[in-house]
């Protein structure tokens, strides 16, 4: 992979990281309007097919394998029920932890998730095993999620002495 190649790749990354903040604040004032967290949710997932099958018609994907579909195990299935949590709960807890908060308390569990998949190579992964720079990584970014949501209750109470 060349340099330009991987640098792209990461970048996109990002770009994949960055949307969720906003995908979460307008479902939440979506929710808000649709009169319950759960109606944005399934407005989301709805609005995801309608854009998702004309980029899938246009590219002239092949349909899937019946076979494959009948014999796949059900954790295989199990993407679009952990999308139902991620979204539900993001609608319900934005609000009450704001936008920076619950994205870093959302990356933490994303990254000690991450490490125990890596390290047991669960679902077809590459085991990577934990070591000692992984776990010091991990264990700065959930120091990072601390400073942010001490941050938060630092500011306030900065602000109600003032």
């Amino acid at each position: 992979m060349s340099t330009l190649h991987g640098i792209g790749l990461l970048l996109l990354a990002v770009i994949a990281g960055a949307v969720v903040p906003f995908q979460s604040a307008i479902n939440f004032n979506l929710g808000r309007g649709l009169g319950h967290p759960l109606w944005a949710t399934l407005a989301s997932l709805v609005v995801s097919i309608v854009v998702l099958l004309p980029i899938m018609l246009a590219m002239r994907l092949p349909l899937p394998s019946l076979a494959f579909i009948g014999k796949a195990p059900l954790w295989m299935w199990a993407g679009g029920a952990f999308g139902v949590v991620f979204i539900s709960l993001a609608v319900m807890l934005l609000p009450r932890l704001g936008a920076s908060g619950f994205m870093a308390l959302a990356l933490a569990g994303q990254v000690v998730a991450s490490l125990v998949l890596d390290h047991f190579g669960w679902f077809g992964l590459v085991e990577r095993q934990i070591s000692l720079p992984r776990l010091a990584g991990a264990v700065l970014l959930i120091g990072g999620v601390v400073l942010i949501q001490l941050g938060d209750s630092a500011g306030k109470a900065i602000t109600a002495t003032s």
